[in-house]
């Protein structure tokens, strides 16, 4: 279970999810005010209740947040798929941070400071199945 901050949305994942991955990448640093750290499940595993609103963040993908109070819940990049943004899930998870992505556009106020896997760029990373 998850939802936003005032309550409107919520959502229910049936099944297993990705771990969960630090995006250091413009796009998230910009909508999370840090950087973005998010899990996955197959899209079709994640039931929503209450309206999402969806911005084109990008060619290849779009962001869903909450339109009452701004909370940043999902990123939609058109795959299998259907990220979602780790502190929106309600404890306890169960889920554990993998790797960080797009470290070489990191924030330069802060440095990684944990032993996980590092990666320029996403393509970089390891397969989507790991």
């Amino acid at each position: 279970m998850g939802g936003c901050l005032c309550n409107q949305v919520s959502f229910r994942v049936r099944g297993p999810m990705r771990p969960v991955v630090n995006c250091h990448c413009q796009m998230c640093r910009r909508t999370s005010g840090h950087h973005g750290a998010a899990t996955a499940a197959p899209r079709d595993s994640i039931d929503i209740e209450g309206e999402v609103r969806w911005y084109k963040s990008s060619e290849s993908a779009r962001r869903g947040f909450c339109p009452v109070c701004g909370s940043n819940l999902f990123w939609d990049g058109g795959g299998a798929n259907l990220s979602i943004f780790a502190g929106t899930l309600d404890k306890p998870t169960g889920l554990q941070t993998a790797w960080h992505i797009f470290v070489a556009d990191k924030g330069d106020y802060y440095e990684i400071a944990d032993d996980l896997r590092q990666f320029d760029h996403a393509d970089d990373g390891p397969p989507a199945a790991e």
